[in-house]
């Protein structure tokens, strides 16, 4: 259960291991697109999710308290959600994923923001204090992540102009 919740130990590091477990998603990520595109991404996220709620419902019951910093599963499925942009883009264009490495460090940079910044929502969901708001924080601002990658790259790309 720890090790799941604490991707493989990677929850463990210090300082900041919630920013730890987005940068260990990231290779996980790579790899997984690389296996299966975007579709196989975006079912290990919803199994991800799914797992992440399962395994902090079991540790909070364990007196393992409200959101253990060493828990980064929620960390995990929020930094892949916020690579869909990335995972699609390249599967729909039929390119590398490699090359689409600005939306790689962009997904990564804003997912963090958001996740530590907690703005609007994302700071509600979070004060929920039960194991589906931590989960569901990293979600949330995972898509928000999502979102205004999807607009940068528009912008970078003459589009929304």
């Amino acid at each position: 259960m720890r090790w799941l919740a604490s991707v493989g130990g990677v929850g463990y590091l210090r300082p900041a291991s919630g920013t730890w477990g987005s940068l260990a998603a990231l290779p996980l990520a790579f790899g997984i697109h690389l296996l299966g595109g975007f579709w196989l991404l975006l079912v290990l996220t919803l199994l991800a999710f799914g797992l992440g709620w399962w395994a902090v419902q079991h540790l909070t019951a364990q007196g393992h308290g409200e959101d253990p910093s060493w828990v980064v599963i929620d960390e995990l499925a929020g930094q892949w959600i916020a690579i869909f942009p990335v995972s699609y883009g390249a599967m729909f264009m039929g390119v590398d994923v490699w090359r689409l490495w600005p939306g790689w460090v962009a997904g990564f940079v804003l997912f963090r923001l958001f996740d530590i910044w907690k703005p609007w929502v994302i700071g509600r969901i979070d004060r929920m204090g039960t194991p589906l708001g931590v989960m569901l924080d990293d979600v949330v601002a995972g898509l928000f992540a999502a979102i205004v990658a999807i607009a940068l790259a528009g912008l970078s790309h003459g589009v929304l102009m």
